[in-house]
């Protein structure tokens, strides 16, 4: 009975423990994962064996994360990683990213996400050194990155040929001609972030409405320098599902019955759209039938005459309305909002 036991523990150990550490360990945070390896010499070979457990490296808000980053690509268990993230992290500049392409190019031959969301010491060098290192890329995000100009998204387009995803949400300096590389470059892009890029204007933006004809997600938030112009082509994009045009003081209807054209849309933002009126609103309404989300947070101009229109057409999918601030539609009971849209789970009226 003895070997037996001895036997079934045998088992337990070899088969069963690194089945369960596998499961357990694949949901932790990988601070978590990087300290179970400091455990023991037994668990360190176990999690070591598991090459899906290194697929990524998380850095975020980290100190010395340059340094942190290079040392993680030196070791062989991140040589096939996937996803880098950076995001406000602290000391990592244009240098280190040098010594990464220099002596750490092989690791990120693989790598397909990279954000570098807030770290501020990145310049065009920086980006040029280490996308030259990542053919794969497929997500690439720089929020609120100040030093990045046009030549930096040029070394972007020649370095990585698959980029779908691209956040340049906060890059000030990025102009027209950052879109027409944009545009000529990656025909296939599904999501667009340009967040407060103030320098482009109409023209950069119809750009990629012609040529990015597959954008599913499309944010230009607190851009008042697009025109209605702007949106005169933007029904090419027959696969848009997310619009937000929050603060685009000079849209107005005309420009919001372009957009009504892009019938999929299940997503819009209008909050602070102030030349919108009823017009604009019931366009959308009558072509965007799967929408469910809709704020039209301050407009004014808005009656319940939109509101009705929305219900005929969208009771069915809406789940979020916000009409905060829009003081030409009367105030409603819950029970009342129920009624128009049964679906609703987020509704703000105005006080």
């Amino acid at each position: 009975m003895e070997v037996e036991g001895e036997e079934q523990t045998s088992i337990w150990n070899k088969e069963t423990v690194p089945k369960v550490m596998k499961i357990v360990s694949s949901r932790l945070a990988q601070r978590d994962l990087i300290s179970l390896l400091l455990l023991s010499p037994w668990i360190h070979r176990t999690l070591i064996s598991y090459p899906s457990l290194w697929l990524s490296i998380d850095l975020r808000e980290m100190n010395n994360a340059g340094d942190r980053l290079i040392a993680a690509l030196s070791l062989p268990r991140y040589q096939h990683v996937k996803q880098i993230s950076l995001e406000f992290s602290q000391d990592i500049d244009d240098d280190h990213l040098e010594v990464i392409k220099s002596k750490c190019l092989g690791s990120l031959q693989d790598l397909e996400s990279l954000n570098l969301n807030g770290c501020q010491k990145i310049s065009d060098k920086g980006i040029e050194a280490v996308t030259s290192c990542c053919p794969k890329l497929k997500v690439f995000s720089i929020y609120w990155n100040v030093r990045a100009t046009d030549e930096g998204v040029k070394h972007l387009v020649k370095n990585c040929k698959y980029i779908v995803d691209l956040n340049f949400s906060g890059c000030k300096h990025l102009s027209d001609k950052s879109l027409q590389l944009v545009a000529d470059n990656y025909p296939e892009l599904e999501s667009l972030n340009l967040t407060r890029c103030v320098k482009m204007t109409d023209s950069g933006l119809q750009q990629v409405f012609v040529k990015c004809s597959f954008l599913q997600s499309l944010n230009i938030y607190a851009l008042s320098s697009f025109t209605d112009e702007a949106y005169k082509k933007i029904s090419v994009l027959s696969h848009l599902k997310f619009l937000d045009l929050c603060g685009a003081q000079n849209l107005s209807d005309d420009g919001l019955s372009c957009i009504a054209k892009c019938k999929k849309l299940v997503s819009l933002n209008l909050t602070w759209c102030v030349r919108v009126t009823d017009v604009g609103v019931i366009a959308i309404a009558e072509s965007c039938t799967s929408l469910e989300f809709l704020s039209l947070f301050g407009i004014v101009g808005v009656t319940d005459k939109c509101l009705e229109a929305l219900s005929k057409s969208c009771a069915n999918t809406m789940t979020t309305l916000d009409v905060n601030g829009c003081i030409g539609i009367k105030r409603r009971s819950r029970d009342d909002l129920l009624k128009l849209f049964p679906y609703l789970r987020c509704f703000k009226v105005h006080s």
